[in-house]
């Protein structure tokens, strides 16, 4: 059973913009901090953003801080990656996580690239 979605990836020149979107099937959104995190070929996945329960909180990876911005919409079991300024070394397959329950989404792919 599906749990995360995730949509909004695709291709896109240096310095554009995407946004990310990962819905939620079920009533554990509410209750579950919620990240992004990412796949580069050949690495490691790695934390990108993270967000609290009520959106109090938010972290970022050094690597993109001042250009992603995590949101979320509890209302719509909805968690949103906006990205600005986007950078070739942002290519990667972009997962969403929820902590507890741990879920994982399918990934969607972002390419940076002219």
């Amino acid at each position: 059973q599906v749990q995360l979605v995730e949509s909004g990836g695709g291709l896109v020149q240096p310095g554009g913009s995407l946004r990310l979107s990962c819905v939620a099937a079920g009533s554990f959104f509410s209750f579950a901090a919620m990240a992004w995190y990412r796949q580069a070929p050949g690495k490691q996945r790695e934390l990108v953003a993270r967000i609290t329960v009520g959106g109090g909180v938010r972290n970022y990876a050094d690597s993109v801080k001042g250009r992603f911005a995590i949101l979320r919409d509890n209302a719509k079991n909805t968690v949103y990656l906006q990205m600005n300024s986007l950078k070739p070394e942002d290519t990667a397959v972009y997962y969403c996580n929820s902590e507890r329950p741990s879920y994982w989404g399918q990934g969607t792919q972002v390419t940076v690239s002219s």
